[in-house]
């Protein structure tokens, strides 16, 4: 009788243990997910933008071979810019490698390709791949992989400077254009920072895209950076410039990026002269039927 005693103490212990440990397992596992939800679903920091990012459907995203995201060079006529006669024609002038109406390889005259500064704001239509974004109360400093390139953006209250002949004026004083303008960032919300940016250099330096798509010295992009919560951010580009286009467009509309690990390190990406003469000699020429002797 004692020894069936003992028996049915040590089973029922058993099944309370067992319990007990099943509940421990199932509480740890549902508090485990509930972390998990919280952690994806963290709201996002107020008027804070910093971070590594890269594109959120992978590297590949941010390359845009055919050209700017939302508006590929691709010949599909709701993909037709909006064109003046100067813009078009300046357009037809340009040799690209890829596009609707590309050229064989020794044949293009892509600035980019004499390893000239891709400039803004090309900066974000030409393999946008790991970024880095630093700010401060006063501004936001953008660092790009590719050609490891960066610009600034003032968040200080500083007013936008006004486009003159031949540049910007600033104050009283008239700055010469730049590869990457000159842009003032304000916040429209608690997560969304709108940059203006003017002052950028004229068609006959810089491409808008890899496509051959013109812009001008009257060029003025609006940059919409929405934090949609703490891992994810969105990107919208909008070009205004009237002496090429007969009204603004979308060329990026919500890009969407993901937020990185801090402690990466981001690769460098560059043009080098060398390179580029390498592989026109051993590659473009060759596939053009440009004969080097």
């Amino acid at each position: 009788m004692l020894d069936r005693l003992m028996v049915l103490k040590l089973v029922l212990a058993g099944l309370t243990f067992s319990y007990l440990a099943f509940g421990q397992t199932a509480g740890t596992q549902q508090s485990g997910a509930v972390n998990n939800q919280r952690a994806a679903s963290a709201r996002a920091p107020r008027h804070d933008i910093s971070g590594t990012w890269e594109p959120a459907n992978g590297p590949g995203d941010g390359i845009q071979a055919n050209g700017v995201k939302a508006v590929p060079n691709d010949g599909k006529p709701e993909h037709q810019l909006p064109y003046t006669p100067l813009g078009l024609a300046t357009f037809k002038s340009h040799h690209a490698l890829i596009g609707a109406d590309q050229v064989l390889p020794a044949f293009y005259d892509d600035p980019r390709d004499k390893c000239e500064p891709i400039g803004f704001p090309r900066a974000n239509f030409y393999n946008l791949r790991q970024t880095q974004i630093l700010q401060n109360e006063y501004k936001v400093a953008i660092l790009y992989e590719y050609a490891e390139t960066w610009r600034v953006i003032w968040t200080d209250g500083r007013e936008l400077p006004k486009m003159v002949e031949g540049g910007v004026q600033v104050g009283k004083e008239i700055r010469e254009p730049r590869f990457y303008g000159y842009s003032v960032g304000k916040w429209a919300d608690d997560t969304t920072l709108v940059v203006q940016t003017v002052g950028m250099m004229p068609e006959d330096r810089v491409w808008l895209d890899v496509t051959g798509r013109p812009i001008s010295d009257a060029l003025r992009v609006e940059e919409q950076f929405h934090r949609v919560d703490h891992d994810h951010l969105e990107l919208t580009v909008t070009i205004d410039d009237p002496k090429m286009y007969t009204r603004p467009w979308v060329a990026m509309d919500k890009f969407p990026m993901k937020l990185q690990d801090p402690h990466t390190d981001v690769m460098e990406m560059y043009c080098s002269p060398s390179e580029m003469e390498k592989y026109d000699k051993l590659i473009g020429n060759p596939a053009s039927g440009v004969d080097e002797k």
